[in-house]
C-alpha cells in the first residue's frame, strides 16, 4: 500500500511540475493601434478600415522572454479590446456589429475577434470575443494590419477614434526547454 501512495505521489508531483514549467514558457506580447469611424449618415452597411501597420518588434520581444522567433510553439490572439478615445461624450451604441481581420506580408487575411449585438449600454469599452485561430507567422512577421469591418445600426455625426488593444498569448521554448 506505501508503494502505491508513494508511486500515486511521485505521478502528481510529475505532472505538476511539467504543468509549472510549461506556464513558464508563455508570455503574453501587447499592441495597441486606433482606427477611426468617420462620421456618417449610413446605416446598415458594412464600413470597412484598414488600420496602420503595427510594428511587431517580435524579435526583441522574444529576446526579452528568453527564446527566439525559432522557438515559437503557438501565438494566439488572448483578448482584443476597443476603447473609444473621442468624442468624451461618445459611446459605441451606434455598432451594431465588428469583425476584426489581422493581415501580414505573404499571409492570408483571418478573422480573429468579432462582436454581435452590441448592449446599448452606452459603454466605451468593449471586448470582442477572440476566435481560436494560431496567428504566429502573422506576429512572427515585421508588422501586421488590421481590418474593421463594422456594421453602424445608429448615425454618428462626429469621428469616433478607437483604440484597439490586443493581447497575443505566446507559447514558447524558453532555452529550448
Amino acid at each position: 500500500m506505501f508503494k502505491k501512495t508513494l508511486l500515486l505521489v511521485l505521478i502528481t508531483v510529475a505532472i505538476t511540475s511539467c504543468d509549472a514549467v510549461d506556464e513558464l514558457t508563455k508570455f503574453d506580447l501587447d499592441y495597441t493601434t486606433n482606427y477611426t469611424i468617420q462620421a456618417s449618415t449610413v446605416l446598415d452597411v458594412p464600413i470597412d478600415i484598414i488600420t496602420p501597420e503595427v510594428t511587431t518588434n517580435s524579435e526583441e520581444e522574444f529576446e526579452n522572454n528568453d527564446t527566439n522567433k525559432d522557438l515559437i510553439e503557438s501565438i494566439k490572439l488572448k483578448t482584443l479590446t476597443l476603447n473609444l478615445r473621442t468624442p468624451e461624450d461618445g459611446n459605441f451604441n451606434f455598432i451594431n456589429d465588428i469583425t476584426i481581420f489581422i493581415r501580414a506580408e505573404g499571409l492570408p487575411e483571418v478573422a480573429i475577434a468579432t462582436a454581435t449585438d452590441l448592449p446599448e449600454n452606452g459603454a466605451r469599452r468593449v471586448e470582442l470575443e477572440t476566435d481560436n485561430v494560431e496567428l504566429k507567422e502573422y506576429i512572427k512577421a515585421d508588422s501586421y494590419t488590421l481590418r474593421t469591418m463594422t456594421t453602424t445600426d445608429g448615425f454618428i455625426d462626429e469621428d469616433h477614434n478607437i483604440d484597439i488593444r490586443t493581447v497575443f498569448r505566446v507559447d514558447a521554448k524558453i532555452l529550448g526547454i
